[in-house]
């Protein structure tokens, strides 16, 4: 791969992620469990890529990994023209904040802050004046129809409009890699079907975007669909 001035990857068509032989074990001896086998994965700025597959294939192990939330047990990983997978946690940070917006099944809301807030955490640590990232928490939060909902704690959101913030935060930093875990399961059908086609709007604007789901009715929102069985990986 040929990285930009600068290290990005970023017009369409270029390789934003790459995964060559990757191999993940959890355990050691009889109770070692090998969650993935030997994965080649190519993710490509101006696509939306759909990682499918049963429960248990290693879908969101390859996304953490991917994300720089865990390190492979061998093989490589590059994001953006540069390898991460032996950069060491107190390097990772930086690459996660400055490369990858991730939205979380599980959502990881901080409850002590409200949607607005949740949305300004990632530019805060960019170092964004207050002005400017409450300005753009404010319009992502519009955008994906929060409007209202902005001082609302997460305690007092639906699963839905918690999934939405996640989202507005996965996105607040511009980032030319989003990963997504399941991001249509908290949503109604319309609601999902809005997500998605932000989604899709940011990769076909130039961005790698990669989202593991269950959900077949996203096959026709997708550029690409992948699939992982019992931790392979097939096209």
């Amino acid at each position: 791969m040929i990285a930009e001035p600068g290290g990005l990857l970023t017009q369409a068509g270029r390789v934003t992620a790459s995964m060559r032989n990757v191999v993940k074990r959890y355990g050691h001896g009889r109770t070692a469990f090998t969650a993935l086998r030997s994965v080649d994965l190519d993710v490509r700025a101006g696509e939306l890529t759909l990682l499918m597959g049963p429960s248990g294939s290693g879908k969101t192990t390859l996304l953490s990994i991917m994300g720089c939330l865990i390190e492979p047990t061998e093989g490589t990983v590059e994001i953006c023209g540069r390898r991460v997978d032996s950069l060491g946690e107190r390097r990772l940070p930086a690459v996660r904040l400055d490369r990858i917006g991730f939205v979380f099944q599980g959502f990881n809301l901080l409850s002590s802050l409200n949607a607005v807030e949740n949305v300004e955490v990632p530019l805060s640590f960019r170092g964004t004046g207050k002005r400017a990232r409450r300005a753009r928490a404010l319009e992502l939060l519009r955008e994906l129809g929060l409007a209202g909902k902005e001082r609302q704690l997460p305690e007092d959101l639906s699963g839905g409009e918690k999934q939405r913030v996640a989202m507005a935060r996965a996105l607040s930093t511009d980032p030319l890699l989003i990963l997504a875990d399941e991001p249509t399961a908290a949503l109604d059908g319309v609601t999902g079907k809005h997500v998605m086609e932000i989604l899709r709007e940011r990769a076909h604007g130039g961005v790698a975007v990669m989202v593991v789901t269950h959900d077949p009715r996203l096959l026709d929102i997708a550029d690409r669909v992948v699939r992982l069985e019992d931790g392979r990986l097939v096209e």
